[in-house]
């Protein structure tokens, strides 16, 4: 579908405007295999990155980097050691760059770190644990800001629960069971500060409101209730979110207006999916990444009519483990494979 190094067309035109300085594509090679990933969405720092290692063991690593304008290349600029890899990596959600720059990771536990504006000087900020009757802890599987308040976090858990945080506070808002197995995913509505969806083993998508926890609604459970592994929302519209079965090849986009069956199934990878995000600034674009070593974006504007094939395809030199999409910068996506994080304009 694409050469090596470069995006082929393969139906449509892509949008987003051009940064002509800049150049197409960056590649930083780490030290480990990449795994979590995340764009700063502040505007002062708007090539920055936190990225986690993937390491087979208890020590792992998570670092900040970020684009030297006089090179033109990624630099490490401050990193910590974290125990175990991080299920997920994330900035906070701040668009103005008005608040503490900081950095959220989940694995064992939720820890919320301070960033300094060189990016060296890290510091933990708080260890948020909700189980501490047990000396065993239940993995974090990921977690999720809340745009509209981002001093709450969501986290989802192998012990079926969600758990919402209040981390200026250090408090639990709520912890609730969401699932009847794991709960593998969780994402905040755009726009809305009370509700949230979860995806998890028991196969299926469950949407909530923080105000009204007695009731969930499932708005769509797998064929033989395979377990979906991500979810993403789409928020410029949330009427929409995209999910992925375990060992998938196809992208399953929901409406929550027509529950119980996909509204589209986007199926041109020719390996399991590892990824999947929405354009942040357009409702009808989402990529996806796979094992077959492709990065696809889809337009899905034509929906309900179907849609065959991708619009944009990028071929790596391994299969991607993850992909973000910039929400400062919206022309750029980043993808990681192996040891490598290549930086793409769109």
């Amino acid at each position: 579908l694409g050469e090596e190094g470069r995006w082929a067309r393969t139906g449509g035109a892509a949008t987003g405007t051009m940064l002509s300085r800049k150049k197409d594509i960056y590649t930083y090679v780490a030290p480990w295999t990449v795994y979590g990933m995340s764009w700063s969405s502040r505007p002062d720092y708007p090539f920055r990155l936190a990225i986690g290692s993937f390491i087979e063991e208890y020590t792992n690593k998570a670092w900040v980097i970020q684009l030297d304008d006089e090179t033109g290349e990624f630099v490490h600029k401050g990193g910590f050691d974290h125990p175990y890899p991080t299920t997920k990596i994330s900035w906070i959600p701040d668009k103005t760059g008005s608040r503490a720059d900081l950095l959220a990771t989940t694995g064992d536990y939720l820890r919320v770190w301070e960033v300094g504006k060189n990016g060296s000087d890290i510091h933990l900020r708080c260890l948020l644990n909700n189980n501490k009757k047990s000396e065993f802890c239940a993995p974090l599987t990921s977690f999720d800001w809340n745009e509209v308040d981002p001093n709450i976090i969501g986290t989802s858990s192998i012990d079926t629960t969600v758990t919402i945080w209040q981390i200026d506070q250090q408090i639990v808002k709520t912890q609730l069971i969401a699932h009847d197995k794991e709960v593998y995913d969780i994402a905040f509505t755009g726009g809305e500060k009370d509700k949230f969806a979860s995806a998890g083993a028991d196969g299926s998508v469950r949407l909530f409101d923080l105000r009204s926890l007695q009731h969930s609604t499932i708005i769509y459970e797998s064929p033989d209730f395979t377990p979906l592994l991500r979810l993403a929302w789409n928020k410029q519209d949330t009427n929409y979110l995209a999910t992925m079965s375990m060992d998938s090849r196809d992208i399953i986009v929901l409406d929550v207006r027509v529950p119980s069956k996909p509204v589209a199934l986007l199926s041109s990878h020719t390996a399991p999916l590892n990824a999947v995000e929405w354009a942040p600034h357009s409702s009808c674009h989402v990529c996806s990444a796979s094992d077959d070593c492709q990065a696809l974006i889809w337009d899905i504007s034509k929906i309900p009519h179907g849609v065959e094939d991708p619009i944009l395809a990028y071929s790596a030199e391994g299969e991607i483990n993850n992909l973000k999409w910039s929400a400062a910068q919206p022309d750029w996506i980043a993808i990681a494979f192996g040891r490598k994080l290549q930086i793409l304009r769109v």
